[in-house]
């Protein structure tokens, strides 16, 4: 039954340099549970109890967290081979400190934590990697939170902005790339309103500092973002 799926799922870090049969050979023994959700469907909520490693096999989910005012935040937008619920399944608790939404019709496989870790009788190179690669994972997701409380911890819209955007600029290679984020859920990511932080940019266009259209941003003056962050 997961034959079907191998192509697609050497692409998921978690199976990073495995090879083909060998993967499915593993994924007979993990027995993931696959799952359908519609869009704007929750695939869990805060408090719920874990269910186990979620990976986005088909479509795109977003991971939310309210604040303490109530407000919705957007930790994260993940696409296909993207994974989530990775840190929590190392730790002593054993609900989910955040809120997963389907952004489009997508499909998820849930792994159970103990299945990955626990010892194979064999010791195959597989399941060596397999390890690896989670550690590997949690490591990068620990880098991720700290970003975001980064972003948070910044007073000013624009300084916001400019830091999302040179984020973006860094990962595309060049001054004009499409941002991953809708401008409703670039504000819930940034926490800030969407009327604030759309007049922002329409300042900073104004300003000569970059343009935009829709997703679509150009940096035209990158030294006056460096200097607002």
């Amino acid at each position: 039954m997961y034959t079907k799926w191998l192509n697609k799922l050497k692409n998921v870090k978690l199976f990073e340099n495995i090879e083909l049969d060998e993967l499915n050979r593993m994924l007979i023994c993990l027995k993931p549970k696959i799952v359908s959700y519609k869009k704007k469907e929750y695939i869990t909520i805060v408090e719920n109890k874990f269910t186990g490693i979620g990976i986005v096999i088909q479509g795109e989910v977003v991971v939310t967290k309210e604040n303490t005012a109530g407000d919705r935040v957007i930790m994260t937008k993940l696409k296909e081979n993207s994974i989530f619920g990775e840190v929590i399944a190392f730790s002593n608790d054993d609900k989910w400190p955040v809120t997963v939404i389907a952004s489009t019709d997508c499909i998820v496989w849930f792994f159970t934590p103990n299945k990955i870790l626990a010892n194979c009788p064999k010791m195959c190179i597989g399941h060596k990697l397999l390890i690896q690669n989670m550690l590997k994972i949690v490591s990068q997701k620990a880098l991720e939170l700290n970003r975001k409380i980064e972003y948070l911890s910044m007073k000013s819209i624009r300084s916001k902005i400019s830091a999302y955007l040179l984020e973006q600029y860094s990962i595309a290679g060049r001054n004009k790339f499409m941002v991953p984020l809708k401008r409703h859920e670039l504000a819930e990511f940034l926490n800030v309103s969407r009327p604030s932080l759309s007049r922002e940019i329409i300042k900073m266009k104004e300003e000569g500092i970059i343009n935009f259209y829709k997703s679509s941003f150009e940096i035209i003056d990158v030294d006056s973002l460096k200097s607002n962050v």
